[in-house]
C-alpha cells in the first residue's frame, strides 16, 4: 500500500530578496511565507529545516506511540522537540544532524523499556529513515 501526500512551494525572485510560500494538500499550511531571512536571519515566516523538524517530531511521536502499544503500554503524554542543524559544507549546505528531545509520561514503563522503545522509534520512524543526517535522542521518562 502506497500513501502519497502533497505539498507545494511557490518562489519569486532571487535567493536573498525573493519571496515564497508553502502550502499543503490538507490546507494546514496555506501560502505560509518563507524566504532567505526566515531561513538564515531569524526573520518572519517558516523555512524548510523548521518544517522537517516538525515532521520529524510528529512522525517520531506517532511511531513511539505505536511501539508502546505493541509493548502493551499507553502514554499519557509524548512531547518531542526536533532541532535540525543546517551547515555549510564543501558543496553548499546540508542538514547534518537532527537532535530529538523526548519527554514522555508512560504509566507502568520501566526505564529500560522506555530507553529500548524510544530508540526503536527513532530508528523506525519513516522521517528518520529518509534523512541522511546524524540523528540523536535525549529521552526522559517522566513520573
Amino acid at each position: 500500500m502506497a500513501i502519497k501526500k502533497k505539498a507545494s512551494a511557490h518562489w519569486q525572485g532571487d535567493l536573498k530578496t525573493g519571496v515564497g510560500s508553502i502550502s499543503t494538500e490538507t490546507g494546514v499550511l496555506r501560502d505560509a511565507p518563507y524566504g532567505f531571512t526566515a531561513r538564515f536571519e531569524g526573520g518572519k515566516g517558516t523555512n524548510p529545516e523548521e518544517l522537517i523538524g516538525a515532521a520529524h517530531a510528529g512522525c517520531f511521536s506517532m511511531a513511539f506511540s505505536m511501539i508502546l502499544g505493541e509493548a502493551g503500554l499507553k502514554a499519557e503524554s509524548i512531547d518531542t522537540q526536533a532541532e535540525v542543524t543546517l551547515e555549510q559544507v564543501d558543496d553548499g549546505f546540508a542538514i547534518t544532524a537532527v537532535h530529538l528531545v523526548l519527554k514522555a509520561r508512560i504509566p507502568g514503563a520501566s526505564q529500560q523499556q522506555f530507553d529500548e522503545l524510544s530508540r526503536k522509534a527513532k530508528e523506525g520512524c519513516p522521517v528518520s529513515k529518509v534523512l541522511k543526517a546524524s540523528i540523536t535522542l535525549d529521552a526522559t521518562l517522566v513520573g
